[in-house]
Protein backbone atom coordinates (compact mmCIF):
# COMPACT_ATOMS: atom_id res chain seq x y z
CA UNK A 1 0.00 0.00 0.00
CA UNK A 2 1.16 3.37 -0.87
CA UNK A 3 1.25 6.37 1.13
CA UNK A 4 1.42 6.91 5.08
CA UNK A 5 -0.30 3.96 7.29
CA UNK A 6 -2.88 5.31 9.87
CA UNK A 7 -3.49 2.90 12.83
CA UNK A 8 -6.73 1.22 13.11
CA UNK A 9 -6.27 -1.44 15.56
CA UNK A 10 -3.56 -1.16 18.44
CA UNK A 11 -2.91 -4.53 20.18
CA UNK A 12 -0.40 -4.32 23.34
CA UNK A 13 0.28 -7.16 25.48
CA UNK A 14 -2.55 -9.60 25.16
CA UNK A 15 -3.16 -12.50 27.23
CA UNK A 16 -5.61 -14.71 27.49
CA UNK A 17 -5.54 -17.81 30.26
CA UNK A 18 -7.87 -20.17 30.70
CA UNK A 19 -6.89 -21.42 34.04
CA UNK A 20 -3.34 -23.24 33.61
CA UNK A 21 -3.47 -22.74 30.08
CA UNK A 22 -2.09 -19.42 28.50
CA UNK A 23 -3.93 -19.13 25.19
CA UNK A 24 -2.71 -15.99 24.17
CA UNK A 25 0.88 -15.01 25.72
CA UNK A 26 2.16 -11.13 24.98
CA UNK A 27 0.45 -10.53 21.85
CA UNK A 28 1.09 -6.95 20.06
CA UNK A 29 0.85 -5.78 16.92
CA UNK A 30 -1.11 -3.02 14.85
CA UNK A 31 -3.25 -3.55 12.32
CA UNK A 32 -3.41 -0.67 9.74
CA UNK A 33 -6.88 1.66 7.80
CA UNK A 34 -6.97 0.38 4.29
CA UNK A 35 -5.15 -2.76 4.85
CA UNK A 36 -5.32 -6.44 5.39
CA UNK A 37 -3.91 -8.35 7.67
CA UNK A 38 -3.62 -11.77 8.41
CA UNK A 39 -3.15 -13.69 11.22
CA UNK A 40 -2.15 -17.15 10.61
CA UNK A 41 -0.74 -20.19 12.28
CA UNK A 42 -0.56 -23.96 12.91
CA UNK A 43 -4.10 -25.21 14.53
CA UNK A 44 -4.05 -24.20 18.15
CA UNK A 45 -1.92 -21.44 17.87
CA UNK A 46 -4.80 -18.89 19.79
CA UNK A 47 -6.02 -16.92 16.59
CA UNK A 48 -9.32 -17.59 17.17
CA UNK A 49 -9.00 -16.74 20.41
CA UNK A 50 -7.44 -13.01 19.58
CA UNK A 51 -10.90 -12.69 17.44
CA UNK A 52 -12.78 -13.32 20.58
CA UNK A 53 -11.15 -11.03 22.73
CA UNK A 54 -11.15 -8.62 20.24
CA UNK A 55 -15.18 -8.70 19.62
CA UNK A 56 -16.00 -9.29 23.67
CA UNK A 57 -16.47 -12.61 23.56
CA UNK A 58 -14.01 -13.13 26.00
CA UNK A 59 -12.49 -10.15 28.63
CA UNK A 60 -7.99 -10.55 28.27
CA UNK A 61 -6.28 -11.62 31.26
CA UNK A 62 -4.27 -8.53 30.77
CA UNK A 63 -3.27 -6.31 27.92
CA UNK A 64 -4.56 -2.77 25.93
CA UNK A 65 -6.68 -3.42 22.79
CA UNK A 66 -7.49 0.15 21.25
CA UNK A 67 -9.68 0.60 18.01
CA UNK A 68 -8.66 4.43 16.76
CA UNK A 69 -11.68 6.35 15.75
CA UNK A 70 -10.32 9.65 14.45
CA UNK A 71 -9.35 11.58 17.19
CA UNK A 72 -11.20 9.15 19.90
CA UNK A 73 -9.27 5.82 21.25
CA UNK A 74 -11.63 3.37 22.17
CA UNK A 75 -10.16 0.44 25.04
CA UNK A 76 -12.10 -2.46 23.63
CA UNK A 77 -11.13 -4.72 26.91
CA UNK A 78 -13.54 -2.19 29.06
CA UNK A 79 -16.53 -2.61 26.79
CA UNK A 80 -19.47 -4.38 26.43
CA UNK A 81 -19.47 -7.15 23.26
CA UNK A 82 -22.52 -5.27 21.64
CA UNK A 83 -20.81 -1.97 22.35
CA UNK A 84 -17.93 -3.22 20.61
CA UNK A 85 -20.04 -3.63 17.15
CA UNK A 86 -22.18 -0.59 17.86
CA UNK A 87 -19.89 2.01 18.98
CA UNK A 88 -16.04 1.18 17.66
CA UNK A 89 -17.53 -0.10 14.18
CA UNK A 90 -16.18 -3.93 14.31
CA UNK A 91 -17.97 -6.79 12.32
CA UNK A 92 -17.43 -10.48 12.33
CA UNK A 93 -18.07 -13.50 10.35
CA UNK A 94 -17.19 -16.56 12.16
CA UNK A 95 -15.34 -20.44 11.33
CA UNK A 96 -18.79 -21.51 10.81
CA UNK A 97 -21.56 -20.52 8.81
CA UNK A 98 -24.11 -18.46 11.16
CA UNK A 99 -26.99 -17.31 9.03
CA UNK A 100 -30.16 -17.25 9.69
CA UNK A 101 -31.17 -19.75 7.77
CA UNK A 102 -34.84 -19.78 7.38
CA UNK A 103 -34.80 -16.00 6.30
CA UNK A 104 -34.24 -14.59 2.99
CA UNK A 105 -31.21 -13.66 1.27
CA UNK A 106 -32.45 -10.16 2.02
CA UNK A 107 -33.88 -10.56 5.81
CA UNK A 108 -30.43 -11.94 6.32
CA UNK A 109 -29.18 -8.66 5.73
CA UNK A 110 -31.80 -6.24 7.00
CA UNK A 111 -31.53 -7.82 10.39
CA UNK A 112 -27.74 -7.22 10.66
CA UNK A 113 -29.10 -3.37 10.69
CA UNK A 114 -31.22 -4.14 13.63
CA UNK A 115 -29.65 -1.25 15.71
CA UNK A 116 -30.43 1.38 13.29
CA UNK A 117 -33.76 0.59 12.52
CA UNK A 118 -34.55 0.28 16.55
CA UNK A 119 -33.14 3.63 16.95
CA UNK A 120 -35.20 5.26 14.29
CA UNK A 121 -38.63 3.42 15.35
CA UNK A 122 -38.08 5.01 18.45
CA UNK A 123 -37.97 1.53 19.67
CA UNK A 124 -41.42 0.15 18.05
CA UNK A 125 -43.34 3.34 18.50
CA UNK A 126 -42.65 4.92 15.29
CA UNK A 127 -42.30 1.50 13.33
CA UNK A 128 -45.92 0.94 14.64
CA UNK A 129 -47.26 3.90 13.71
CA UNK A 130 -45.57 4.34 10.03
CA UNK A 131 -44.22 7.62 10.73
CA UNK A 132 -41.45 8.92 8.27
CA UNK A 133 -38.78 8.61 10.15
CA UNK A 134 -39.32 4.77 10.51
CA UNK A 135 -40.26 4.06 6.76
CA UNK A 136 -36.75 6.76 5.86
CA UNK A 137 -34.62 4.36 7.77
CA UNK A 138 -36.41 1.02 6.48
CA UNK A 139 -35.77 2.38 2.89
CA UNK A 140 -32.08 3.19 3.57
CA UNK A 141 -31.63 -0.04 4.91
CA UNK A 142 -32.79 -1.91 2.61
CA UNK A 143 -31.30 0.36 -0.34
CA UNK A 144 -28.20 -0.75 2.03
CA UNK A 145 -28.63 -4.53 1.61
CA UNK A 146 -29.45 -4.62 -1.72
CA UNK A 147 -26.38 -2.35 -2.53
CA UNK A 148 -23.90 -5.14 -0.71
CA UNK A 149 -25.84 -7.91 -2.59
CA UNK A 150 -25.12 -6.43 -5.92
CA UNK A 151 -21.68 -6.20 -5.26
CA UNK A 152 -21.34 -9.23 -3.55
CA UNK A 153 -22.94 -10.96 -6.73
CA UNK A 154 -26.40 -12.04 -4.69
CA UNK A 155 -28.43 -10.02 -5.90
CA UNK A 156 -30.47 -12.23 -8.42
CA UNK A 157 -30.60 -14.37 -4.89
CA UNK A 158 -32.31 -11.69 -2.89
CA UNK A 159 -35.63 -13.41 -2.43
CA UNK A 160 -34.17 -16.99 -2.08
CA UNK A 161 -33.92 -18.57 1.58
CA UNK A 162 -30.61 -18.30 2.94
CA UNK A 163 -30.20 -21.69 3.84
CA UNK A 164 -30.96 -22.99 0.30
CA UNK A 165 -27.70 -21.06 -1.36
CA UNK A 166 -24.54 -23.05 -2.04
CA UNK A 167 -21.67 -23.06 0.46
CA UNK A 168 -19.81 -20.21 -1.45
CA UNK A 169 -22.69 -17.93 -1.55
CA UNK A 170 -23.67 -18.36 1.90
CA UNK A 171 -19.90 -17.76 2.91
CA UNK A 172 -20.51 -14.74 0.57
CA UNK A 173 -23.31 -13.86 2.53
CA UNK A 174 -22.07 -13.69 5.81
CA UNK A 175 -19.48 -11.48 4.62
CA UNK A 176 -22.25 -8.81 3.19
CA UNK A 177 -24.12 -9.14 6.42
CA UNK A 178 -20.95 -8.06 8.25
CA UNK A 179 -20.51 -4.97 5.76
CA UNK A 180 -24.48 -4.11 6.38
CA UNK A 181 -23.06 -2.99 9.63
CA UNK A 182 -20.63 -0.32 8.16
CA UNK A 183 -17.91 -1.34 9.98
CA UNK A 184 -14.61 0.30 10.19
CA UNK A 185 -12.82 -2.89 10.73
CA UNK A 186 -14.09 -6.35 9.34
CA UNK A 187 -12.73 -9.39 10.90
CA UNK A 188 -13.10 -12.90 9.02
CA UNK A 189 -12.29 -16.08 10.58
CA UNK A 190 -11.24 -17.96 7.84
CA UNK A 191 -13.51 -17.12 5.00
CA UNK A 192 -11.99 -19.22 2.86
CA UNK A 193 -12.82 -22.50 4.35
CA UNK A 194 -14.42 -25.11 1.89
CA UNK A 195 -14.42 -22.83 -1.07
CA UNK A 196 -12.79 -24.10 -4.28
CA UNK A 197 -9.90 -22.65 -6.23
CA UNK A 198 -12.15 -20.86 -8.33
CA UNK A 199 -14.26 -19.28 -5.18
CA UNK A 200 -11.30 -18.40 -3.45
CA UNK A 201 -9.79 -16.23 -6.05
CA UNK A 202 -13.35 -14.34 -6.03
CA UNK A 203 -12.65 -14.27 -2.77
CA UNK A 204 -9.32 -12.39 -3.35
CA UNK A 205 -10.84 -10.25 -5.36
CA UNK A 206 -13.45 -9.23 -3.59
CA UNK A 207 -11.75 -8.45 -0.41
CA UNK A 208 -9.05 -6.18 -2.14
CA UNK A 209 -12.07 -4.42 -3.49
CA UNK A 210 -13.83 -3.94 -0.29
CA UNK A 211 -10.09 -2.66 1.19
CA UNK A 212 -9.67 -0.63 -2.38
CA UNK A 213 -12.90 1.05 -2.93
CA UNK A 214 -14.52 1.35 0.61
CA UNK A 215 -11.63 1.92 2.96
CA UNK A 216 -12.38 -0.10 5.34
CA UNK A 217 -9.31 -2.52 7.49
CA UNK A 218 -9.69 -5.99 7.64
CA UNK A 219 -8.29 -8.24 9.89
CA UNK A 220 -8.25 -11.97 8.55
CA UNK A 221 -7.51 -15.50 9.99
CA UNK A 222 -6.86 -18.02 7.49
CA UNK A 223 -5.52 -21.38 6.21
CA UNK A 224 -5.55 -21.11 2.60
CA UNK A 225 -2.30 -19.81 1.73
CA UNK A 226 -2.99 -18.73 -1.67
CA UNK A 227 -5.56 -16.20 -0.31
CA UNK A 228 -3.20 -15.47 2.78
CA UNK A 229 -0.23 -14.67 0.75
CA UNK A 230 -2.06 -13.19 -2.12
CA UNK A 231 -4.00 -10.23 -0.64
CA UNK A 232 -2.07 -9.45 2.76
CA UNK A 233 -0.31 -6.22 3.21
CA UNK A 234 0.87 -7.63 6.34
CA UNK A 235 1.06 -10.95 8.14
CA UNK A 236 0.98 -11.84 11.84
CA UNK A 237 2.53 -15.36 12.52
CA UNK A 238 1.10 -17.14 15.80
CA UNK A 239 2.55 -20.43 17.63
CA UNK A 240 0.98 -21.51 20.79
CA UNK A 241 -0.19 -18.17 21.39
CA UNK A 242 3.01 -15.98 21.04
CA UNK A 243 3.98 -13.94 17.91
CA UNK A 244 7.00 -15.45 16.10
CA UNK A 245 6.62 -13.12 13.03
CA UNK A 246 5.45 -10.31 11.93
CA UNK A 247 5.82 -8.39 8.19
CA UNK A 248 4.77 -8.84 4.51
CA UNK A 249 4.45 -11.53 2.72
CA UNK A 250 7.70 -11.93 1.32
CA UNK A 251 9.05 -11.93 5.00
CA UNK A 252 7.09 -14.43 6.43
CA UNK A 253 7.47 -16.83 3.57
CA UNK A 254 11.14 -16.10 4.34
CA UNK A 255 11.30 -16.82 7.62
CA UNK A 256 12.77 -19.64 9.63
CA UNK A 257 10.71 -19.73 12.67
CA UNK A 258 8.06 -19.72 10.16
CA UNK A 259 9.34 -22.46 8.15
CA UNK A 260 9.85 -24.51 11.48
CA UNK A 261 6.50 -23.66 13.56
CA UNK A 262 4.69 -25.10 10.35
CA UNK A 263 6.84 -28.21 9.76
CA UNK A 264 7.87 -28.86 13.70
CA UNK A 265 11.46 -29.72 12.05
CA UNK A 266 14.50 -28.71 15.00
CA UNK A 267 16.99 -27.93 12.25
CA UNK A 268 16.43 -25.96 9.35
CA UNK A 269 16.83 -28.18 6.07
CA UNK A 270 15.89 -27.19 2.67
CA UNK A 271 12.10 -27.78 1.67
CA UNK A 272 10.55 -30.26 -0.45
CA UNK A 273 8.50 -28.87 -3.22
CA UNK A 274 5.47 -30.46 -2.36
CA UNK A 275 5.75 -28.85 1.18
CA UNK A 276 6.46 -25.79 -0.21
CA UNK A 277 2.99 -26.13 -2.39
CA UNK A 278 1.48 -27.42 1.01
CA UNK A 279 1.82 -24.29 2.90
CA UNK A 280 2.06 -21.82 0.51
CA UNK A 281 5.97 -20.74 0.52
CA UNK A 282 7.74 -20.39 -2.06
CA UNK A 283 10.94 -19.43 -2.55
CA UNK A 284 10.53 -18.21 -6.00
CA UNK A 285 7.60 -16.16 -4.66
CA UNK A 286 5.12 -17.41 -6.07
CA UNK A 287 1.67 -18.81 -4.04
CA UNK A 288 0.13 -22.06 -3.92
Amino acid sequence: MSGERVPLLKIEHLTMRFDGLVAVDDLSFTAYRREITAIIGPNGAGKTTVFNCLTGFYKPSAGRLAMLAGDETLLLERMEGFRIASDAGMARTFQNVRLFAGMTVLENLIVAQHNALMAASLFSIAGLLGLPRYRAAERAAIERARHWLDRLGLIARADWVAGALPYGDQRRLEIARALCTGPRLLCLDEPAAGLNPRESAELNTLLLGIRDDEGIGILLIEHDMSVVMGISDQIVVLDHGRKIADGTAAEIRADPKVIKAYLGEEEEAPLPAETEAHIGFSRTGNTC
